[in-house]
């Protein structure tokens, strides 16, 4: 069984941001693999999630059980979402796959990768704290821009930064704001390589997405 999780933040206002594409990326998943019948999400107000269940069967292999899932607690209280996911499903947590946005990467780059540090990212700061662990698999996508400073010192310096031509006074303004106009074709073929990412690492094991997705 796996646990698929797309982090974001739910509402409208939020729908179209950089921070929520994750949910944007799971989404388009959803919608790519399955039949519209079958790519309705499920409010679970017990597991703080919308759920979609389904079965992978491999071409080769054995048919595997999958939980896609939006947490709904908002980015800076993912982990609570994920850990009664996992706690409920009875999964180990190398079997969660989580996927958000990272502002360390270009926008359109891609890395995947099991554990790690947050880097700042504060969906991912909570997902280690409530789990106890940082040994699960991250799909990390590319919001940032090439710049001499890494992601994380823009977020703990306080100063304003040009990242994509934008003043901005901190990262979380950033991470809120919409993608610019110049960043939207990056940005479209990196929600549909990361859907086919999830199909790629269901299908044929996560190494065949690492070694085929992960920006080199």
């Amino acid at each position: 069984m796996k646990l698929i999780i797309g982090l974001g933040n739910p509402g409208d206002k939020y729908e179209h941001t950089r921070h929520n594409l994750g949910f944007t990326i799971v989404n388009k998943f959803l919608k790519d693999f399955f039949p519209a019948k079958d790519t309705v999400w499920t409010k679970n107000a017990k597991l703080k999630s919308d759920i979609a269940l389904f079965e992978w069967k491999p071409k080769v292999g054995f048919l595997e059980k999958v939980i896609l899932a939006k947490p709904q607690t908002y980015m800076n209280n993912s982990g609570m979402a994920v850990q009664l996911l996992a706690t409920y499903y009875k999964l180990q947590t190398d079997d969660i796959w989580i996927v958000y946005d990272e502002l360390d990467l270009p926008v359109g780059a891609m890395k995947i990768r099991l554990g790690g540090a947050a880097a700042g990212h504060h969906g991912a700061e909570s997902i280690i704290e409530k789990l106890g662990t940082d040994k699960f698999w991250r799909f990390r996508m590319g919001i940032g821009v090439s710049h001499p400073h890494t992601g994380r010192e823009r977020r703990e310096d306080g100063k304003k930064h040009a990242i994509g031509g934008q003043k901005i006074k901190n990262a979380e303004d950033f991470v809120l704001d919409s993608f610019g106009s110049s960043e939207q074709g990056k940005v479209r073929e990196l929600i549909k390589h990361g859907s086919k990412a999830l199909q790629l690492a269901l299908e044929k094991g996560i190494e065949a997405a690492m070694n085929r997705y992960n920006t080199k």
